[in-house]
């Protein structure tokens, strides 16, 4: 995944022409067709596992075991769910009924989307790490459809380390953004709604950004690096991400779709960086110009 600057780096453009379409005449429905082209790339995850069986199956394992133990930090919550609302809501101790049960409600409503939010950051992150054997297995069987596997150069503890790192500064970003989720949700109907959507765009984001770590890592690229092939591809990126952050908030699916995300993550680089991205003919290969 992330690698600091050990080795030369290759530099790092968008695509030709991604500036233009984004901002020309017709630039909201050029953004629009690259988030939709973007969310394909998870479908297109899944579909690795025609290629790659055993690779995919065994990137179920740390996700299933990190999934136990992200249920169990949420059954704790939710058993001291009661405790830390009234904590939150001294103020409403001596307010009658129904407000006091409705603003008690609300918080602990807007305490557990807080939590989903983090949540799925904090999973895949520690998901990545553990099962970075499996995952890597991924990655290069996705890579080796195309040809040659990219070499970091880089030892497995050195990875390791930098992944740790980059997990860690990115979780600065998500910790921050907890609290402003947290607080809109407690704003009626217009807040929730609110909440929603920055959590789809900052979950996507984020997830993006961090899955797509083990095919822009071995390319020698920091963190500062993926971020920028990112923006130059922001549509794009958002979409898969935003896919990947929806099917997560599906019980069960960060399980499920761990693997996939992780194949889909890989294609995705593999197009921002202007590679072979897909097999000849597919509806999904990169127009001329684009």
């Amino acid at each position: 995944m992330g690698h600091e600057d050990r080795q030369p780096r290759r530099l790092i453009v968008p695509p030709v022409g991604y500036a233009d379409r984004m901002t020309g005449p017709d630039g909201l429905r050029g953004a629009l067709a690259e988030f939709v082209t973007g969310m394909s790339y998870l479908p297109r995850g899944f579909g690795h596992w025609r290629h790659a069986p055993g690779s995919m199956f065994l990137g179920w394992v740390p996700a299933i075991l990190v999934f136990a133990a992200f249920v169990a930090a949420i059954v704790l919550l939710g058993i001291n769910l009661e405790t830390l609302v009234n904590l939150l809501t001294p103020f409403a101790a001596e307010w009658d009924e129904p407000w006091r049960t409705s603003v008690r409600v609300g918080v602990g409503l807007a305490l557990l989307f807080a939590a989903v939010f983090l949540g799925i950051f904090v999973f895949t992150s520690v998901t990545l790490i553990v099962g970075a054997p499996a995952y890597e297995r991924i990655w290069a069987s996705v890579e080796e459809r195309f040809g040659a596997v990219p070499d970091s150069g880089v030892g497995f503890w050195h990875s390791m380390l930098d992944d740790i790192g980059d997990a860690l500064r990115m979780l600065v970003p998500t910790l921050l953004l907890g609290p402003a989720v947290f607080a809109l949700q407690l704003i009626p109907l217009v807040g929730t709604i609110a909440s929603i959507t920055l959590g789809a765009i900052a979950g996507g984001w984020m997830l993006a950004l961090d899955l797509t770590g083990f095919a822009l890592g071995a390319r020698r690229l920091s963190l500062r690096e993926r971020r920028a092939v990112l923006r130059g591809s922001r549509a794009l990126s958002l979409g898969f991400g935003v896919a990947a952050y929806l099917v997560f908030l599906i019980p069960g699916g960060t399980i499920i779709g761990m693997p996939a995300a992780v194949a889909g993550a890989t294609l995705l680089s593999r197009r921002m960086l202007g590679e072979a991205s897909s097999e000849p003919g597919s509806p999904t290969a990169p127009r001329a110009g684009s």
